[in-house]
C-alpha cells in the first residue's frame, strides 16, 4: 500500500497550475495530466465505474459490500494549484523529527520559514514536516487532500472486511480560480452527500464560508501630452486610486478576521488612457453581502456623475453563497464528521471558512457538501507546510467516516 507521503509527493510533482480569466473549463490542459494519473491509479485499485470528461474531472465509485441500505457518500477534491505562485517544478522536503525552531526553504536563496512569522508549526515538533524548496507553493491546497482521499480508497478496495455503503469519489479542476464545479455532474456522481476535502489545519471542520462575488471596474480616462494637459487630461490609474480610497478602510482582508468580510482589489493595470480593476467582495452575512455589492456599485455612479458618465464601468458576478443554510438541515454531516475526528483523537476546529471551496457551490446544487481539513498551512505561498501525521489522521478520519455511516 502507498503511503500517503509518496501519494502526495508524487501528485505534488505534476504541474496543475490553474489560470485566472480563462473561459474554458479546466483553465489550463496540463490539470489533465493528474486527471489521467488518477484514473489510471484508481483502475488499478479496482475501483468502479472510473471516468474522466472533456473537462477533467474524474469521478469513480467504490461498490457496497454490505446488504444494509445505507446512504451514498461522496468525497471530493479539486486537482489544480493557486496561481498565485508557481505550482511548475515544486520541490518538496521532508523535515524529519522536526525541532521546533526556523526551517531554511532555500539556503542559496535565504528563504526561511521563520517560527516567529509562523508560530503554528512550533506544535508539530518531533513531527515529520513537509515542506518547500522556497521556489513554489507546495499544493498541499489540494493535493492532500487528494493523496488522502486516494490512500482511503485504497484501503477499503483492499479490505473486504471493512463493511461500507456505496461511495462516491470525485476530483475537480480549477476550483482555485473559482469554477471548480462548473461542469461537476452532480446527477452522475449519485451521491446523497458528500464532503470536500479541502481544509487547513489537522481538525477543522468547515460548513459555513463567505459569499463571494467577483468585480472587474473599467476605467476611461483621457490621454494627452503632460505638457498641455491642463484641464485635458484624466489620468484612469488616479481614478482607480480615487475609487480605492472611497472604499472602507476597515473592510480590507489585512484587516478582519472570522466573519466579517472585505473588499480586495487583486489587480490594477492600465495607464492614462485607460485601466481595469479586479475586486473580490466577501461577506458571511447575505444582507452584509449585497449592501457591500451595492456600495460599490454606489461610488461607481458618484464618480461618474463626478467626472463623467462612462468613465468608470462596473461588472459584478457572484461566485458562490453561504452553504450553511444548505448544510444545516443535514447536520448530521457535522456530527459524524466530529465523532470521526474525535475517535481519531482530534480535536474537531468547528470554524467559518474566510473564502470558499467546490462544496459551497454544491451544496446550492443539491449536493451538501461540508469541508474537512487537510492538515495543511499556509497555503498559496513559499511557506505552505504539512505535517506527515497529520495526513495519516485525515486518512483515519474518512475511514472513520465511512464506518458511522455503515453503522
Amino acid at each position: 500500500m502507498k503511503h500517503v507521503t509518496e501519494r502526495f509527493i508524487k501528485y505534488a510533482k505534476i504541474d496543475t497550475q490553474s489560470v485566472d480569466e480563462m473561459d474554458s473549463v479546466p483553465s489550463s490542459e496540463k490539470q489533465k495530466n493528474l486527471a489521467k494519473v488518477l484514473v489510471e491509479e484508481l483502475k488499478e485499485l479496482g475501483a468502479s465505474n472510473v471516468r474522466t470528461d472533456e473537462h477533467g474531472y474524474v469521478y469513480a465509485t467504490i461498490p457496497s459490500n454490505t446488504d444494509k441500505k445505507l446512504p451514498v457518500i461522496g468525497f471530493i477534491a479539486h486537482m489544480d494549484t493557486s496561481p498565485a505562485i508557481s505550482g511548475k517544478d515544486v520541490n518538496p522536503q521532508i523535515i524529519k523529527n522536526y525541532d521546533g525552531e526556523d526551517i531554511i526553504l532555500n539556503k542559496e536563496l535565504k528563504i526561511t520559514l521563520e517560527t516567529s512569522q509562523y508560530p503554528a508549526i512550533k506544535q508539530y515538533a518531533g513531527q515529520d514536516v513537509i515542506v518547500t524548496d522556497g521556489n513554489t507553493l507546495l499544493g498541499a491546497d489540494d493535493k492532500a487532500g487528494v493523496a488522502e482521499i486516494m490512500v482511503m480508497v485504497e484501503t477499503l478496495l483492499s479490505n473486504p472486511d471493512i463493511k461500507h455503503g456505496t461511495i462516491q469519489i470525485g476530483f475537480t479542476p480549477d476550483e482555485e480560480v473559482g469554477r471548480g464545479v462548473d461542469f461537476f455532474d452532480v446527477e452522475g456522481f449519485g451521491a446523497d452527500f458528500a464532503y470536500t476535502v479541502d481544509g487547513g489545519e489537522i481538525g477543522e471542520l468547515e460548513y459555513e464560508n463567505f459569499n463571494a462575488a467577483g468585480a472587474k471596474l473599467f476605467i476611461q480616462g483621457t490621454s494627452i501630452h503632460p505638457g498641455s494637459a491642463k484641464d485635458k487630461m484624466i489620468n484612469a490609474l488616479l481614478l482607480a486610486m480615487e475609487f480605492q480610497g472611497m472604499l472602507p478602510v476597515q473592510e480590507n482582508p489585512m484587516y478582519t478576521e472570522k466573519y466579517e468580510g472585505f473588499y480586495l482589489l487583486e489587480s490594477l493595470e492600465g495607464g492614462i488612457d485607460s485601466a481595469k480593476a479586479s475586486y473580490i467582495i466577501r461577506d458571511h452575512d447575505k444582507v452584509k453581502f449585497q449592501q457591500k455589492k451595492d456600495n460599490f456599485l454606489k461610488i461607481v455612479n458618484y464618480l461618474n456623475d463626478k467626472y463623467g458618465e462612462g468613465t468608470f464601468k462596473a461588472i459584478i458576478k457572484d461566485s458562490y453563497y453561504n452553504m450553511k443554510e444548505k448544510i444545516e438541515p443535514h447536520f448530521h454531516l457535522i456530527e459524524n464528521a466530529k465523532k470521526a475526528m474525535e475517535d481519531a483523537g482530534v480535536t474537531p476546529i468547528i470554524t467559518p471558512i474566510r473564502g470558499g471551496t467546490d462544496g459551497a457551490r454544491l451544496s446550492y446544487m443539491g449536493l451538501p457538501c461540508p469541508n474537512i481539513c487537510t492538515g495543511g498551512h499556509n497555503f498559496h505561498g513559499r511557506y505552505e507546510y504539512i505535517p506527515v501525521q497529520s495526513m495519516e489522521k485525515v486518512v483515519e478520519i474518512l475511514l472513520n467516516i465511512v464506518g458511522i455511516y455503515a453503522e
